[in-house]
Order: C-alpha cells, then sequence, then structure tokens
C-alpha cells in the first residue's frame, strides 16, 4: 500500500497512484500528494488501477482532493478502477462527480 505521485508540468496535470488498500491509513500521504500544489491550478488524475480496496474515509478524502481541485469546476479523473472499487464509487454516486475512466 503506497500512494505515489507524477507531475506533467506541460499537461498541468498530477496523476496520484493508489497501491493496494485505500482506507484511512493512506490518508497523510494522499492528502501530502496535492496539498503543496496551488488550488485549482492543475487537473488530477487518480490512478487506481493497483487498488484493492476501499472504505468510506477514501471516499472523502476523493471529495477533498476535488474541492482543492475547484469543486464544482474541477478536473479530477478516476482511472482503472476494478470491478469492486468501481462498484463502491457507484453506490456512492461519484459518477456524478468525477469523470470514471
Amino acid at each position: 500500500m503506497s500512494v505515489t505521485r507524477h507531475i506533467d508540468e506541460a499537461k498541468q496535470q498530477v496523476t496520484v497512484k493508489i497501491d493496494g488498500r485505500f482506507d484511512f491509513a493512506q490518508h497523510k500521504a494522499f492528502r501530502d500528494s496535492y496539498r503543496d500544489i496551488p488550488p485549482g491550478s492543475k487537473s488530477y488524475i487518480v490512478d487506481m488501477a493497483t487498488t484493492s480496496y476501499l472504505d468510506s474515509s477514501a471516499l472523502g478524502m476523493l471529495l477533498l482532493l476535488r474541492e482543492h481541485a475547484g469543486g464544482n469546476n474541477a478536473a479530477v479523473t478516476l482511472r482503472g478502477c476494478g470491478e469492486d472499487v468501481r462498484r463502491v464509487l457507484k453506490i456512492a454516486n461519484f459518477e456524478k462527480l468525477f469523470n470514471l475512466e
């Protein structure tokens, strides 16, 4: 379980990769992946291709990222979600708040 980030300055895009379980134990690492970036200045991709589990605290963390990225005008994409993760996101109606790929 790890959180890593890659910044593509040419695209003004931040990719945050979540490996393993995405739960409260990842809170600090996830927050640290974007908090030094000026609010609303970049688009975000959360790569969940290797995320095996997601709980309610992870949903809250995604909402905090969305707020940091610009709220209703935010460009946040959740990419590569497996079946179990996608099911949790759909139950929470996150397809209305985020781009799901």
